[in-house]
C-alpha cells in the first residue's frame, strides 16, 4: 500500500544485505499472486488485486534484493490464490483472464528484473500441476519473456519429477534423497525423457550454484539500527488513513487520550508460515506512545492468545472491557484492534472478513461513554468495516506492519508523519460483493475462476457494488486538487511496439491544505463501448508526489500499445481494439475528477475464417470477402 517503487527498491537492498550476511544465496520472494479473494491465508505476503501495481513494487523489490550479489525468487507460478487444498486443487483459468489477470505481475518482473528463480507453484492449472506444466514454465516463461534464470519448485509441490523436468522444472526441493535422481536415469534410459531436458536442468542448477558462490565467499555485514529505521520509515508509507472525522492527529503531547487494546502492548506485526522471522528489534505502539507522553494510561480491553502472561491477560473479555469503558469515559480513546494471529495464516484461508466480536463489543462499549474514538488496525489482509466504522471518529489501517510498526503508529497518530499510503486492495461493504466468492474455495480438488477477469475493484465496479473503501483510496492531513488534463494520442499501426507510447497523459496536482502531504494520482482507462468484456475502468499508471501546502506538479503518463491492448483469444496475442477509451486521473478507482474520451485508433483485427464461419464475417474478412462476392458472381 506504499504505492512507492523507489522505497521497495530501498527495502529490496535491506533484504539482499541481510540476506546474504546470513549465509543465504536466493531469497525465497517476491509473491505476487493476485488477491482474488480477500480470504486467502497468504493475502499477507502478496502485493495487491491489481496486476499493474503488484508488477510495478515487485520488479523494483527484486532489483533491490539482486544489487546486493544474491537472488530472488518470484513466487508463486501461477494461478496460486487459495489456501485450501493447495497441494493438488486445480484452478481453471480461462486463457485471457491469465493472460490479463494472473500472468501480469510475473511478466513485468521477469521481463525487468531477471530474478535468479522462479518459484512453481502446488496447484494444478487447467488440469496439469505448475510443477509439470510445460506451457508455463517452458512457452510463456522461458520463450515468451526470455527468462534466463531457474525454476525452482515450492516445498513439496513436486508431483512427477519426470514430467517436471520434462517441462522446465530444474531443481526439486526439497531433496527426494536421490528417488526421484533414479527415476529420471531409468526415464532417460528408457526413451520416455530427452537427455537434452536433464542437461539443461542441470546447466541452470550449476549456473545458480556458480552466482551464489559470491554471496558465500565474501557475506556482507548491515547496520541493523539503520534497517529498523528504514522498517519504521516503511510501516509509517504503508498505513491507510480510512476515516478522520477530525480526530487526527492528536495533541502532540497526547493529552487527555488513554489508550486501549491488547495488540497496543503486544503488537501483531508479521503474518503466520514460513514468512515468519525473528525480528531485530520489536518496538510496541503503546511503548513509542508513552515514550512521547509519559503517563500514558493503558487498559488491554480483550483477551488475546499471544499475550498470555501480560498481566489482566488471565482475566475475562467482559471484565477486560469495563475497565477499559471506565477509563475512556470522556476522554480520547485510541483503539487498537485487530486479527489475531490464529486468524490468518499460510495453510488455510479465512471464513469471514470481520473482527473478533470482543473487539467490536469493546468499541461499541467504548464508543458509548467516550469522546472520541480512534481505531487502529493491525491484520494482514481486508476485513469489512461498514458495521462498526459508523461508531469510529477515526479509522488508521496499519497493516502488519512489522518491527517497528509501533512507532510508526505512534508517529502518525501525533502528526509526526503524514499517513500516505493507498489500498492496495478494496474494501468491500460485505464478502458477498466480491465475484470471486461465488467460486471460492472451489469443491472436489477443482475451483473455477468463473468471474473471469472481475476480480477486486474490476469485478465491485463491474456490478456496481458499494464499498466502503475503494482501491487506491487513502485519506491524508492535507487535501489535493487535480486539474488541467490533457491527452495527446497517437495512431497503433502494425509497425507500432507493444512497449511504444501511443497515448500521453498530464494532468496538474495541487496540494490544497495547509500541511506537506503525498499525493498518489492514478490513471484508469475504460473502454466504453468495447466488443469484448471489460471491466469499467483498469489501473494504467500511478505516481506517488510528495507537495509542499500550495504546491503544484504537472504528473505525465504514457499509455504503451500493450496498455491499449486486451488478450484476444482468437488470435491468441494482445489486440488493440479501435474506438473510444476513457481516460480518467484522480485519487482513486472511484474518485476521478479528471477524465475525457479519446478514438483509438488502430488495425481491425479479423479472426482467421474456417467452416463455421458466418456469410457476415467471410463478407468482413479482407481476404475472404472478395473472395466470397466473387463466388457469387
Amino acid at each position: 500500500s506504499t504505492w512507492d517503487p523507489d522505497l521497495m527498491a530501498r527495502v529490496g537492498e535491506a533484504l539482499g544485505r541481510e540476506t546474504r550476511a546470513n549465509g543465504v544465496s536466493v531469497l525465497l520472494g517476491p509473491g505476487v499472486n493476485m488477491k482474488r479473494s480477500p480470504l486467502c491465508g497468504r493475502n499477507f505476503e502478496y502485493f495487491s488485486e491489481d496486476p499493474l501495481l503488484a508488477g510495478v513494487l515487485a520488479t523494483a523489490l527484486v532489483r533491490g534484493i539482486q544489487s546486493q550479489g544474491v537472488g530472488a525468487s518470484l513466487k508463486h507460478f501461477a494461478a496460486n490464490n487459495q489456501e485450501t487444498d493447495r497441494l493438488r486443487v486445480d484452478a481453471q483459468v480461462d486463457e485471457r483472464t491469465l493472460r490479463e489477470i494472473y500472468l501480469p505481475a510475473f511478466e513485468r518482473v521477469v521481463k525487468g528484473a531477471q530474478p535468479w528463480t522462479v518459484m512453481c507453484a502446488y496447484n494444478k492449472v487447467n488440469g496439469t500441476h505448475a510443477s509439470e506444466h510445460r506451457w508455463l514454465l517452458t512457452e510463456v516463461l522461458r520463450d515468451e519473456w526470455g527468462f534466463e534464470g531457474l525454476v525452482v519448485s515450492d516445498w513439496g509441490a513436486v508431483d512427477d519429477r519426470v514430467a517436471g523436468v520434462a517441462a522446465g522444472l530444474d531443481l526439486e526441493m526439497p531433496s527426494s534423497h536421490g528417488l526421484n535422481d533414479a527415476r529420471i536415469v531409468a526415464a532417460v534410459r528408457a526413451g520416455e525423457l530427452d537427455e537434452a531436458d536433464v542437461d539443461a536442468a542441470a546447466t541452470r542448477v550449476l549456473t545458480l550454484v556458480a552466482r551464489a558462490l559470491a554471496a558465500q565467499a565474501e557475506p556482507a555485514t548491515f547496520d541493523a539500527a539503520a534497517h529498523h529505521a528504514l522498517a519504521r520509515e516503511v510501516a509509517t508509507r504503508t498505513a491507510v488513513l480510512l476515516k478522520n472525522d477530525g480526530a487526527l492527529p492528536l495533541p502532540t503531547d497526547a493529552a487527555g487520550t488513554v489508550v486501549i487494546g491488547e495488540m497496543a502492548r503486544t503488537p501483531r506485526y508479521q503474518g503466520a508460515g514460513s514468512s515468519q522471522v525473528n525480528p531485530t528489534r520489536l518496538e510496541s505502539a503503546l511503548d513509542a506512545l508513552r515514550e512521547r507522553a509519559p503517563g500514558l494510561e493503558f487498559a488491554p480491553g480483550y483477551v488475546l492468545a499471544e499475550a498470555a502472561g501480560q498481566p489482566g491477560q488471565d482475566r475475562t473479555d467482559e471484565e477486560l472491557r469495563a475497565e477499559a469503558v471506565e477509563l475512556a469515559r470522556g476522554r480520547t480513546a485510541v483503539l487498537f484492534l485487530g486479527l489475531p494471529a490464529i486468524d490468518e495464516s499460510e495453510g488455510y484461508d479465512r471464513e469471514h472478513m470481520d473482527l473478533p466480536a470482543s473487539h467490536v463489543a469493546l468499541l461499541r462499549a467504548v464508543r458509548a461513554v467516550a469522546a472520541k474514538v480512534v481505531v487502529v488496525l493491525s491484520n494482514g489482509s481486508a476485513v469489512t468495516v461498514a458495521d462498526w466504522e459508523p461508531d469510529a471518529d477515526a479509522v488508521l489501517e496499519l497493516w502488519l506492519g512489522g518491527q517497528a510498526s509501533g512507532a510508526a503508529a505512534a508517529q502518525l497518530l501525533l502528526g509526526e508523519v503524514d499517513p500516505s499510503g493507498r489500498l492496495a486492495e478494496s474494501v468491500p461493504v460485505r464478502l458477498s460483493d466480491v465475484p470471486a466468492q461465488l467460486n471460492f474455495p472451489g469443491e472436489r480438488g477443482a475451483v473455477r475462476y468463473g468471474e473471469g477477469l472481475f476480480i477486486g475493484y474490476r469485478g465491485l465496479d463491474a456490478v456496481g457494488a458499494e464499498v466502503s473503501h475503494p482501491f487506491g483510496y487513502g485519506l491524508t492531513y492535507t487535501t489535493f486538487a487535480y486539474a488541467d488534463l490533457s491527452v495527446d494520442a497517437a495512431e497503433v499501426t502494425d509497425e507500432t511496439g507493444d512497449d511504444d507510447v501511443v497515448v500521453r497523459v498530464t494532468a496538474r496536482v495541487t496540494n490544497a491544505g495547509d500541511r506537506t502531504g503525498v499525493a498518489v494520482p492514478q490513471l484508469y482507462v475504460g473502454r466504453p463501448d468495447s466488443a469484448f468484456a471489460r471491466a469499467p475502468r483498469e489501473l494504467r499508471g500511478f505516481e506517488r508526489i510528495e507537495l509542499t501546502p500550495g504546491e503544484s506538479r504537472v504528473v505525465e503518463f504514457g499509455l504503451t500499445r500493450r496498455d491499449l491492448s486486451h488478450w484476444d483469444v482468437g488470435v491468441h496475442g494482445w489486440v488493440v481494439e479501435p474506438g473510444a477509451a476513457e481516460i480518467a486521473v484522480g485519487e482513486n478507482s472511484r474518485d476521478l475528477p479528471l477524465h475525457t474520451v479519446v478514438d483509438v485508433v488502430a488495425p481491425v483485427v479479423h479472426l482467421p475464417l474456417h467452416d463455421h464461419s458466418t456469410v457476415g464475417e467471410w463478407l468482413e474478412h479482407p481476404v475472404g470477402g472478395p473472395l466470397l462476392r466473387d463466388a457469387l458472381g
